[in-house]
């Protein structure tokens, strides 16, 4: 819906115009203050799975303080799907498929990138969904698939 220039009577209006203008304009930017984007955590979990949960809960952590909310789930899915079970692994990737189409962005934490990471990366790369890189200590810059 568009502010008219005009007042109800048809007549010329500008300090109505002006005040409606500056109305919306602060709450556009509010709306946009208040957004939390979804943030897709792509870290690696197998290895060291203690070493890289706790590196995992880290990046979420810093996805967090970013004013995002993060989505890791490769913290969820292990809590009730065995990861060394080829099915239950193939059906939490396509599950991770599912959610990574939901998020904002990936972000890719990390220095070593691992399989299950490179496909998630491809998913991501081929909906054109925008990847941010990280290193470890979750500081790095970014690229854009």
């Amino acid at each position: 819906m568009s502010i008219s220039k005009k007042n109800g009577e048809g007549y010329y209006d500008p300090t109505a115009y002006d005040a409606l203008t500056n109305v919306e304009k602060q709450e556009k930017a509010k709306k946009k203050a208040d957004y939390k984007p979804l943030i897709y955590v792509c870290s690696p979990y197998s290895g060291d799975v203690d070493q890289n949960v706790k590196n995992a809960r880290q990046f979420c952590r810093f996805a967090l303080e970013r004013n995002c909310i993060p989505l890791a789930p490769h913290l969820l899915f292990p809590q009730f799907m065995d990861d060394d079970n080829p099915a239950e692994r193939e059906m939490a990737m396509f599950m991770n498929y599912v959610l990574l189409g939901k998020c904002d962005e990936l972000w890719v934490f990390g220095s070593q990138v691992s399989k299950g990471m490179e496909l998630e990366i491809a998913v991501a790369t081929k909906r054109n969904q925008k990847i941010r890189w990280f290193g470890r200590k979750a500081k790095g810059g970014q690229r854009n698939a």
